[in-house]
Parts: structure tokens; sequence; C-alpha cells
């Protein structure tokens, strides 16, 4: 439609909105508004890639490998758990299963969100309030300082050789192995920009899930946290993030929980605003 990036956003970021005054408040409603955020969220963070070309243009590649070099005591941890623990050949089952780990998220924070609706929905305003933002939060980022993974800096011999990248790109392999001629339209989907890793919003989500479930008990908690720890692992180690993407999705998932509150007067204006328009509404 030949739309400019402002009217998308800003139809997109209206929507959750428009169905809160639209509807009466009901389970469904929250679902759908949830929907309809990842939906806005989703615009925005695959835009940038609208053209590649200018986003390769102002990706940076440089820094976040220097930094995990210092990390890694002078070599980047992905590069240090790939030559421990990959012996050449096809891939080990617990490879596998860490691809799947890291597949699974894409449902983790929703499904966690979901699990406090239904058994405590006064929980679920603050559960989802603070899931969410820490998406917006990092899609900003991705639009200011659009970040290359390691796979990414291998491929252009940031990392090593340009003609034999030293990262092994697991996720990608296993995905052509299992999916076969469905790999490449579902990664078209979900993997719509490859220049947003800082901050790892996979970490980041799923750390803010752990904390969301940890809240409804200590079970819940245990089962999040050991969800999240795995999955850092297997980022760093399937070469989709660097170290320090988690720790930069570790600080923005504990900032949001911690400082969110300093919000809260402002987000209870826009609700009873809300409120008003849908009583309004429904009058």
């Amino acid at each position: 439609m030949r739309l400019s990036k402002p009217a998308v956003l800003a139809t997109a970021a209206a929507a959750p909105v428009a169905i809160c005054v639209a509807l009466p408040r009901t389970r469904t409603r929250d679902v759908a508004t949830c929907a309809l955020q990842m939906w806005a969220y989703l615009a925005a963070y695959e835009m940038p890639h609208d053209d590649p070309e200018a986003l390769r243009r102002r990706v940076r590649i440089d820094y976040p490998a220097r930094v995990d070099r210092v990390l890694g005591l002078g070599v980047p941890p992905t590069l240090r758990l790939q030559r421990l623990l990959r012996p050449p050949g096809e891939m080990r089952r617990v490879e596998k299963v860490l691809v799947w780990t890291h597949w699974l998220w894409f449902a983790v924070p929703h499904a966690a969100t979901a699990y406090v609706l239904v058994r405590e929905r006064e929980r679920f305003g603050r559960a989802a309030a603070t899931t969410y933002a820490v998406f917006d939060l990092g899609a900003l980022v991705y639009w200011l300082v659009p970040t290359a993974p390691p796979w990414y800096a291998a491929e252009r011999g940031r990392l090593g050789d340009a003609r034999t990248p030293p990262v092994r790109r697991m996720m990608v392999e296993y995905g052509e192995q299992f999916w076969k001629h469905r790999w490449g339209p579902l990664y078209s989907v979900l993997g719509g920009n490859p220049l947003a890793a800082m901050p790892s919003l996979h970490f980041a989500t799923s750390v803010m899930a752990a904390h969301i479930l940890g809240d409804v008990g200590r079970a819940q908690g245990v089962l999040g946290w050991s969800y999240a720890l795995t999955l850092g692992f297997a980022l760093v180690y399937l070469g989709e993030h660097y170290v320090i993407d988690l720790i930069a999705g570790l600080a923005l998932a504990e900032g949001v929980r911690r400082h969110g509150h300093r919000a809260a007067p402002a987000m209870r204006a826009v609700s009873r605003a809300l409120q008003q328009l849908e009583a309004r509404a429904h009058a």
C-alpha cells in the first residue's frame, strides 16, 4: 500500500487500545489485547529490515565481539563453547534439544502471562505490562542501534576467515533437516530481522517470565528460571547471541521490573481514560 513507516506503526499501536474501547473487558479481550500488542511489536521489529541494504550499512558488528572477547578471556564464549563441546559431524541429540529450547521461546513469555491470567487474574495487569514493555523497549533499541549476532559477524570474517566461518549456526542446520521444504517460509516469518541482537529479547522476556511465574509460586518459578538459564546457554552455544547481549537483556528485564512503578501513575491515568471511553461506547 506504500504507506509510510510512522503510519503503519501508529495504526498497529492503536489496535490494542482500540479493542479496549470496542469490547467490554473479559479474559478473551485480555488475550486479544496482548495478541494485538505483539502484532504491533512484530511490525516495529521487522520494519528496519524492509530495506536490508540500508540496515546492513547501519548495523554494528564489532563492538559486541570485542566485549565478548574480554568476557571470554581472549576468545568469545560462543567460539570457546563450540570448539570445546562440538565434535565434527552430525548434530548430537543435546544440540537438537538446545535448538528446540530456542524455538520454544516463541511461546514461553505469552504462556507465562496466560498462566497468570488463568490462575491469579489480579496479577495479570502487572505481568502483561512488564512482559510487553520489555518487548517494546527492545524494539526501540533495534531501531536506534541495530546490532549483529555472532553468526552474522562470522559470515563476514569478523570472527575468523569469511570463507570458513568459525561459528556453526546449528539452528539453521537442524531447521533445514527437520522442517525440510517448510523451513524457508517458516524462517522468513520468525526471523524477520536478523540484525536485532542487542539486547537479547529471547533472554530478557524469559527472565521476565521466570519472575512472573515465581510471583505465583515457588515450583512455577523454578520451572521458569530453569528454562531461562537453559535458553541463555543455548543462545550463546548456538551462535545466536553474544554473552553481552544476554547481559543487556537481563538488565532490561530487571530495569522494567524494578523501576516500572515509576510509570504507573501515567499508566493508571491512561487506563481511566480508556475505561471512560469504553463506558460511553457501551452506554
